[in-house]
């Protein structure tokens, strides 16, 4: 079958400077992907050139079996679903649940005009299965940080997207809050119907069972790819992260340990 998302020879670059090098990363249809990288390892970078914003120095970007600058790209990005901190900045704070999953069908934030009675159907049977059927009128002010992020995945899968890309989400929650949407992150990866996943994150905790794969970053270098299990060890984190690490794994979560003898000594 075709990739979801083909990337070869990847590299950016920007006023002299190297911003994603030799990127080479495929994603198929029954993949879910993690990407983990530190602050300013080029996850933000690579999810630009992903939706088109940010056009490659050399290498290609194939998503759906369509090559970037061979095609319409705004209509190819459409079939992306992206739920990031920054489209939430941009929804209303009277907008309701509801208003805001319907305006995904075209990408819009809120819905201008009323809302058709088949789109209405969609955007509410979409707000049940995430569990969010009885906030439908709630507006976006009043609802918790969770909340939201469930209102904007709903909304992204208005869309019929073909692939759901999730920027930090568990960005901004308090610790009972994140492992509930963890929980529900889980079931979602583990759905039938719902479209493959890429979680962006830096902690590696976030990183549930559900998610089959891994992506590596560190100053725009892939540092390691390929299955959960294979990837995700300590000397790949250690390089990764640029520091000695140990991982952990209990009941199917990732913990990660600092080695004690390589922290600075007091005094």
């Amino acid at each position: 079958m075709t990739p979801l998302l083909e990337i070869k020879n990847l590299s950016v670059r920007r006023g002299g400077v190297s911003i994603l090098h030799d990127i080479q990363w495929t994603v198929r249809a029954e993949e879910n992907w993690s990407i983990l990288g530190a602050n300013g390892s080029g996850k933000t970078s690579l999810l630009r050139a992903i939706g088109g914003y940010l056009p490659p120095t050399t290498g290609s970007i194939r998503l759906l079996g369509q090559e970037y600058g061979t095609c319409d790209w705004r209509q190819l990005r459409c079939h992306i679903g992206i739920v990031s901190a920054s489209i939430g900045q941009l929804v209303h704070d009277e907008d309701s649940a509801l208003e805001i999953v319907a305006g995904g069908t075209k990408a819009m934030i809120g819905h201008w005009k009323k809302i058709p009675p088949l789109q209405r159907t969609r955007a509410l049977t979409h707000l049940s299965q995430l569990g969010m059927r009885p906030l439908a009128s709630r507006p976006w002010l009043v609802l918790s940080q969770g909340e939201r992020q469930r209102v904007l995945i709903a909304r992204a899968l208005m869309a019929d997207s073909r692939l759901l890309i999730l920027d930090e989400p568990c960005s901004g929650l308090d610790p009972i809050a994140r492992e509930r949407f963890l929980a529900f992150l889980q079931n979602l990866a583990t759905s039938t119907t719902a479209p493959p996943l890429i979680l962006v994150t830096h902690h590696i905790e976030e990183i549930m069972p559900g998610f089959t794969h891994a992506l590596l970053l560190r100053n725009g270098h892939v540092t390691g790819s390929g299955t959960a299990a294979d990837t995700l060890t300590s000397s790949n984190l250690s390089l990764t992260f640029g520091h000695p690490l140990r991982l952990k794994k209990t009941t199917s979560r990732y913990r990660l340990a600092i080695e004690a003898d390589s922290l600075p000594s007091k005094g």
